[in-house]
């Protein structure tokens, strides 16, 4: 599939929608060729996913999750 760049700012959602079902879309620019936009493969498009605290996986301070969230709102409820 090719498309100008005007159709590529008008429609980049359903383009980009093309490619994530595994189309290649080649961009011209004056009915030249210029860019293309490819696939991933599925290694790098699945995101690796090791827990939902993220950055508090291991973290001290969120091993007991109430205490730590209560000494969050502590300051809000002090008045």
């Amino acid at each position: 599939m090719a498309v100008s760049i005007r159709k590529l700012r008008a429609s980049t959602k359903e383009i980009l929608s093309r490619v994530g079902r595994g189309d290649t879309v080649y961009i011209e620019n004056h009915g030249r060729r210029c860019a293309k936009i490819v696939p991933l493969d599925d290694k790098a498009v699945q995101p690796k996913v090791r827990s939902i605290a993220g950055l508090w996986e291991n973290h001290k301070k969120t091993e007991d999750v109430h205490a730590f969230v209560n000494a969050l709102r502590a300051p809000r409820h002090a008045h």
